[in-house]
């Protein structure tokens, strides 16, 4: 039985992962975390779902991951690598969904992954990832001679862009084209910007309304167009990911793994 805990655990993919523990009969909620002041706190974590787990809702970090193996985060950057640092002296190993870290940030989380195994990513979709590798093979073979644009969407509610899941999907293309994505990527356009870039990779970002998230990258070549899309219609296939990836980490030492790995994908 794997022990799991939850950060954010009243926001939408905390409910989320909060009802994929229930149903999976190989898991057990021991923790479920969420700021101090929310109107969760003391409650039962899945009252709202009809049933009770008999796990309270709590901003004490060390109580919600006292017995836990795993925690699954999918929260915001400085809360992230807060709760990292104590499941590095615990000895919890840690699921992180959460995207915009920047690259010290990345470097932090990176450092903790040397002690404790870390399963890392910016979109913990089956989908989305094998969608990464059919990227990897479509620009190594069609060669830089296909302008390529990402295209995502997401709920108004988000606040970074592109999404942590685009600029994967803009770094997988990149690194099969052997280019750095910091140079050839280009993330706003506006006014005369003349004639667009060889080899560039361009970005547009849509916010608005419930849209859970949609991502399409785009190989524009001289008479054909190749299109590679993912469409989320739920959160529940990020959560079934995230416990994926926490029964992954039960048998591995500390590390920095990505869906990939966890998949079978890795090259």
């Amino acid at each position: 039985m794997l022990n799991i805990a939850i950060a954010g655990s009243s926001g939408r993919m905390g409910r989320m992962l909060l009802q994929a523990v229930a149903a999976d009969p190989n898991t057990r909620l021991t923790g479920a975390l969420d700021l101090p002041g929310s109107p969760a706190i003391g409650q039962d974590a899945t009252a709202a779902f009809g049933r009770a787990s008999g796990v309270a809702v709590t901003a004490d970090l060390r109580q919600g991951l006292a017995g836990a193996d795993v925690l699954i985060d999918f929260t915001r950057p400085e809360g992230t690598l807060a709760h990292l640092a104590l499941c590095e002296q615990l000895g919890v190993c840690a699921v992180i969904g959460t995207t915009g870290f920047s690259p010290e940030q990345k470097a932090t989380l990176a450092a903790h992954a040397q002690h404790i195994g870390i399963v890392w990513a910016p979109n913990m979709s089956v989908g989305v990832n094998v969608m990464l590798r059919l990227l990897d093979m479509a620009a190594r073979s069609l060669g830089d001679g296909y302008d390529v644009e990402v295209i995502e969407a997401h709920h108004k509610h988000k606040i970074d862009a592109p999404s942590g899941t685009a600029l994967a999907l803009g770094e997988a293309v990149a690194r099969a084209r052997g280019v750095d994505l910091a140079a050839q990527g280009v993330f706003a356009r506006h006014g005369h910007t003349g004639e667009r870039p060889h080899g560039a990779i361009g970005f547009a970002t849509v916010r608005g309304g419930d849209i859970v998230g949609e991502h399409t990258v785009m190989f524009a070549g001289t008479g054909e167009r190749i299109e590679i899309t993912h469409k989320s219609s739920s959160r529940a296939n990020y959560a079934e990911g995230s416990l994926r990836a926490a029964h992954f980490l039960a048998a591995r030492g500390p590390g920095l793994y990505g869906m990939a790995d966890v998949l079978g994908l890795a090259a």
